[in-house]
């Protein structure tokens, strides 16, 4: 079979039904049309912004489109969630220039999921391997210093680890519904002392407060305001710049409502706090949460507690929290490995690099089984 590659500085230009074609039956709701034309027709992620799309379509003998990946042009490396900025200033301390890259990822969002997506009925295999020559093609006639692919499934991990990318390891927070039929379903399998605390943390988080899991048409724009002034008063004090517009919030609820599960405490019926999660076919998978009030383990509650009680209620295998927090361990979400591969041009990045994630993998993998073995608040045996 004979395949055209195309790039595409808009998703747009490939479209809805094409790229849909190829995403909708992973399940995953970052990689659909709606969710990644919301990043780029809201001004979110726009070369302004130092995100130039990228896209590759892959097209058979009659012009159809049997795949696609998600790709940008990055000037920087914000908004990833692989960190990647030693590299980045060792390269232009010693003369030279590490942006632009590519990247193939979903933006601003930590979530594991295809990175390499394919038609029904074709090859996935033979789809992802001229996606990724693709990309590496790319990267060498553009001129840029490197090609990565953040959050991809494993088994595309372990692909392009053997296509000679550089394999890279790290650590999430996950979930796992062990078929529970009830939030206190779930508490039976912990502790003692982690059943106790844990009630005591709802109890003071939702006290005096309404707490509503908002989806579908429930959710409307006065929602969307609200906790779009949760996110930029979190995302102010904490980040320094939130990456996300207004309108991205209000593409994505006008296009992925059923996907979603907005959780909004109210005091009264003045909104004071929410968090923001997508429905996945397996998975909900939390984003941003923000809030006015200073409430202990309101974060807790909105956040994590919500969520259990939101998989377990739809018959969800996990929550997927996001980036970050080994405080998650002691609410049930254990240490996880999630990936990311990386091809470096220049043999003077390459090598030294390749040596540090030789020595970065067996440490993280270490570290994970520790954090397990010291902090779960499962009982044993």
């Amino acid at each position: 079979m004979s395949f055209t590659l195309q790039v595409n500085d808009r998703i747009a230009a490939i479209g809805r039904d094409a790229w849909d074609a190829c995403a909708a039956p992973s399940g995953d709701p970052f990689v659909s049309y709606d969710f990644l034309n919301a990043c780029e027709t809201s001004g979110s992620a726009v070369p302004s912004e130092g995100w130039a799309a990228r896209h590759l379509s892959l097209h058979d003998e009659d012009g159809a489109v049997i795949g696609v990946m998600p790709l940008y042009l990055k000037g920087h490396s914000q908004g990833e969630y692989v960190f990647d900025h030693s590299w980045a200033d060792a390269y232009e301390r010693a003369g030279g220039r590490y942006y632009p890259k590519l990247l193939g990822a979903v933006p601003f969002t930590p979530a594991s999921g295809p990175r390499f997506l394919s038609t029904p009925g074709t090859d996935a295999a033979t789809v992802r391997e001229a996606l990724l020559q693709g990309a590496l093609t790319l990267t060498q006639r553009l001129g840029v210093s490197s090609l990565h692919v953040n959050f991809p499934l494993e088994a595309e991990w372990r692909a392009m680890t053997e296509a000679g990318l550089l394999p890279r390891r790290d650590i999430q927070f996950i979930w796992r519904n062990d078929g529970y039929r009830s939030f206190d379903d779930f508490l039976a399998a912990l502790s003692s002392n982690r059943r106790k605390t844990i009630r005591r943390e709802r109890r003071e988080a939702q006290a005096d407060l309404d707490i509503r899991v908002l989806t579908g048409a429930q959710i409307t724009q006065a929602h969307w305001d609200a906790f779009f002034a949760f996110y930029m008063d979190t995302g102010d004090r904490k980040w320094g710049r939130p990456y996300l517009t207004r309108d991205f919030f209000a593409r994505v609820g006008a296009g992925m409502a059923d996907r979603i599960a907005l959780v909004m405490a109210f005091e009264g019926e003045t909104p004071v706090a929410g968090a923001l999660n997508f429905i996945g076919r397996e998975a909900l998978y939390g984003r941003q949460w923000g809030t006015l009030v200073d409430r202990p383990f309101l974060h807790f509650e909105l956040c994590y507690y919500q969520a259990i009680d939101f998989a377990i209620a739809r018959g969800l295998s996990r929550v997927e929290a996001g980036a970050q927090g080994d405080h998650k361990i002691a609410r049930g979400y254990l240490p996880s490995p999630v990936y990311s591969a990386h091809f470096i041009a220049d043999p003077a990045l390459r090598d030294p690099v390749g040596r540090y994630l030789e020595q970065e993998r067996p440490a993280v993998e270490m570290e994970m089984h520790a954090m397990t073995a010291e902090l779960s608040p499962y009982r044993q045996g």
